[in-house]
């Protein structure tokens, strides 16, 4: 079942398998800048990444001397979210722990997602909900998929990141299995803007560790269409595309996965975040279409 929201300028549309975005659209000019879900290339469109951000290494994680397996990028993108409150610009999902969810994940938690559309704005809001009886361990991160160009006629290459602050730009790389490659890096020209290419995207998605910005612009140099993305309380970015395809994933995350070589248990991934018992987690991601 999907949910619209509509503003007097936009609309977007959520489903409740993973409370997902899968349109947004401004009125006027019925553009969707999403991308629409597509077996032959990527068959999502902005999926919700939890209790892990990439994946595993050897898809397994360590603790309390017990092996659990967890797929790339978590599971709560592949189960239904239950929708708790509707209105025309707002909608509340929620996904909680269950017995199939311990199996994979040994932590009681509530994930709540408030999507709320202000004009050509949407405000996505994670609140993670320690329920357990004890702190809990995880990672939460974005994977929207924007569709590069926006404008017919136009390049994947007419298009630039503008970034809010300036950046060193210090990429690392992911490994078939979605692993942080050992000791391989790429300097990349610092500043504030990265130029789309398609080269860029030949071994797979750039991961920046650490950014400065809490924005960056998608934006054409031939037309006035752009995406805004900005976000809060996460400090690392992915950036992906599948092979050629046109969209790029612009993907803020509070995680990264597995270095291939990691030993550790999970509680020592990083960027992981340890919420006390009866404590509560929040982040905010939003996208405003130009």
């Amino acid at each position: 079942m999907n949910t619209l929201l509509k503003s007097a300028t936009a609309s977007c549309e959520i489903k409740t398998l993973g409370a997902e975005l899968v349109h947004f659209k401004r009125l006027d000019n019925g553009l969707d800048y999403l991308w629409r879900a597509d077996p032959n290339s990527w068959n999502s469109s902005a999926p919700i990444l939890f209790p892990i951000c990439c994946a595993l290494k050897d898809g397994k994680m360590s603790w309390k001397g017990k092996s659990y397996a967890i797929g790339n990028h978590g599971f709560v993108r592949k189960d239904e979210f239950t929708l708790v409150e509707a209105s025309e610009s707002r909608a509340v999902f929620r996904h909680v722990w269950n017995e199939k969810t311990l199996e994979m994940y040994p932590f009681r938690y509530s994930l709540t997602l408030e999507y709320t559309l202000k004009g050509n704005l949407l405000d996505i809001r994670y609140r993670v909900e320690n329920v357990d009886d004890k702190p809990i361990l995880f990672q939460i991160g974005t994977h929207p998929g924007f569709r590069c160009p926006l404008v017919p006629g136009e390049a994947f290459e007419d298009y630039r990141l503008e970034f809010e602050k300036d950046e060193e730009f210090l990429r690392h790389y992911l490994s078939g299995p979605n692993t942080i490659v050992a000791g391989k890096t790429q300097q990349l020209t610092p500043g504030k803007v990265l130029n789309m290419t398609r080269e860029l995207f030949q071994e797979g998605a750039l991961v920046f560790k650490k950014v400065n910005s809490r924005k960056v612009t998608l934006k054409s140099r031939k037309s006035d269409k752009a995406v805004i993305l900005s976000w809060t309380n996460m400090s690392a970015l992915g950036i992906w595309q599948a092979k050629d395809a046109p969209f790029v994933c612009l993907e803020p995350w509070h995680g990264l996965a597995d270095d291939e070589s990691f030993t550790g248990d999970f509680s020592q991934k990083d960027l992981m975040v340890t919420l006390p018992k009866g404590q509560t987690f929040e982040c905010l991601h939003s996208i405003e279409l130009v």
